[in-house]
């Protein structure tokens, strides 16, 4: 049941993150809202939500703590090969796609959180994966390298820099 809430929830959070920026801006804005309409920022909204799903849903969960944090590091990483794929693929509907991705990596991190297995022994390179992905959002997220994956196909920018400009705050 729990899945079920974890879908809806990031779905609704990533479509509120989408708007989160022109709404709000500022540094929070910035870092977990999308900048532009650019593939990176579409992945970065969703896995920002998926986190945060994640990291509530912890607080109430009664799974051991290692498997958990190994499988979702593990969703963490499909969910945004996916969204990245799916809006290259196809970008009218990357969004609605998304929610297929989003279902799809909650139900293999359930099925992963209960099956018996040994998935908790790979805890220390699954801390390892996140530090990776937390150094790589950070960091993308504030200096985009101008790649196909980061410029707006509306605006033809690349990043919250360019976007800034395009406000005229005098960067």
């Amino acid at each position: 049941m729990s899945e079920a809430a974890g879908c809806a929830a990031i779905c609704a959070a990533a479509v509120y993150l989408h708007t989160a920026y022109p709404l709000y801006g500022g540094a929070l804005g910035i870092l977990f809202g999308a900048v532009n309409d650019s593939v990176w920022e579409h992945a970065k909204i969703f896995s920002a939500a998926y986190v945060g799903w994640s990291l509530l849903q912890l607080s109430w969960l009664r799974l051991p703590f290692r498997r958990y944090a190994v499988a979702k590091c593990l969703g963490l990483y499909l969910l945004m090969g996916l969204v990245i794929g799916i809006s290259c693929i196809f970008p009218e509907t990357h969004m609605r796609l998304s929610v297929a991705a989003v279902i799809a990596v909650q139900g293999l991190t359930t099925f992963l959180e209960t099956a018996d297995n040994r998935l908790g022994d790979c805890f220390a390179p699954a801390v390892m994966l996140l530090l990776l992905y937390y150094l790589m959002f950070f960091s993308f997220t504030i200096f985009p390298p101008k790649t196909a994956l980061f410029r707006d196909p509306r605006e033809g920018g690349y990043g919250v820099l360019e976007a800034l400009r395009r406000y005229d705050i005098g960067l």
